[in-house]
């Protein structure tokens, strides 16, 4: 099936990964406003892949992307994207509702036991006594991710503009014409993966945003020379106050777990957020830290109801969505640029994502919602 010209706002590991599936299809170009693909979101990501991040909604799709993450084909990267990690879930003794919530929640799904927190975590504090653990979870090599989908992009005849942001875009006939700071373009569809920008493009292009709210992370990497193993598993707070992980020798990366909204920006970190990052990975491990030696924050982007927006916009022809990944956009890309594609150009998707229902993230959930409050 032939494709009409597609431009995609966006290359981060969204519009990267997305542009490599199309271009086997049609003519992409990805419009980058900054001079650095994967800049934002994409370039500060904690990277792993962990089946429970994001909620029942979005496992479906980090599950499938699990092996091909895994074992990508050799024409596409040579070895693994990912490498051992493990996820240990752990809280005190009034969190053992979130405890049960989570092993529920996931039942049949993903295999979550629990455990002594303190059979794997040396130096835990004794007030941490719930455990539970994801041995499933592995860290991702989140650059040669996004530059084997750039490869991949450019081999299949795809392009992409850097430095060019698309400043408004308006319909002509059956396609858009689009207007950059190079100049104008004419194209047949429109795709939003712009990250925390999704909801500003939509409106620069005549279409009513869905509500996608960027929240800042913070990250701190702490120099802790008592670190018993760069091999311990990513530890996170069951009551949502932290989690870290470490990274390499005597390293480790540590955010308060905090969602800051903010609006779409070069985001940086506060103090106040590393300061409470430090305090409370204290109250969890007896590891003294020697220093901070780096901090940085991102935009993670969240619709309302935190799923991620992937379809073609109800009211705007032509105009599709791939937007609102949160902080799991890159653990799911795989999957997620495969069902997009798919929906795209009409056809079924792989059999790997058959059982995925593309329903659960349809833009076109939200249009409804707000005409059921009008009328």
């Amino acid at each position: 099936m032939s494709l009409p010209d597609i431009v995609i706002v966006g290359g981060g590991m969204a519009g990267a990964s997305l542009g490599a599936e199309l271009a086997a299809h049609g003519r992409v170009l990805v419009l980058e406003m900054e001079r650095q693909a994967g800049y934002h979101a994409t370039g500060r990501s904690v990277a792993f892949w962990e089946e429970t991040y994001g909620g029942p909604a979005v496992q479906p799709l980090t599950t499938a992307s699990g092996p091909m993450l895994a074992a990508p084909d050799p024409a596409f990267h040579d070895g693994s994207f990912l490498s051992p990690r493990r996820t240990l879930h752990i809280g005190r003794a009034s969190d053992e509702a979130a405890r049960d919530a989570l092993i529920a929640d996931f039942a049949g799904r993903v295999d979550l036991q629990p455990v002594d927190p303190a059979d794997y975590v040396p130096g835990l504090r004794p007030d941490w006594t719930l455990g539970v653990m994801e041995a499933s979870c592995r860290d991702i090599d989140v650059a040669a991710l996004h530059q084997a989908w750039l490869r991949l992009l450019r081999r299949r005849g795809g392009a992409m503009r850097l430095g060019a942001r698309l400043i408004s875009a308006r319909r002509e006939g059956h396609g858009w014409r689009i207007e950059t700071g190079d100049g104008p373009l004419d194209c047949g569809l429109i795709v939003n993966a712009a990250g925390a920008w999704a909801d500003d493009v939509a409106q620069a292009c005549g279409v009513a945003p869905v509500g996608i709210t960027p929240l800042r992370r913070t990250v701190a990497q702490l120099r802790v020379p008592s670190l018993p193993s760069p091999d311990l598993p990513l530890v996170m707070d069951l009551g949502g106050g932290f989690y870290f992980k470490p990274e390499g020798r005597d390293r480790v990366w540590l955010t308060p777990h905090d969602e800051v909204p903010s609006p779409p920006c070069d985001a940086a970190p506060e103090e106040m957020a590393v300061a409470q990052a430090v305090a409370r990975f204290e109250a969890v491990v007896d590891w003294p830290v020697a220093g901070i030696e780096h901090r940085w924050a991102g935009l993670r982007s969240f619709a309302p109801d935190r799923a991620p927006v992937y379809g073609f916009d109800p009211d705007m022809p032509g105009f599709f969505w791939f937007a609102g990944q949160g902080g799991f956009g890159i653990q799911t890309a795989p999957a997620a640029a495969q069902l997009a594609a798919s929906l795209i150009r009409g056809a079924a998707p792989p059999d790997p994502l058959a059982a995925i229902d593309a329903a659960t993230y349809d833009p076109a959930r939200f249009r409804s919602s707000i005409a059921r409050l009008v009328l």
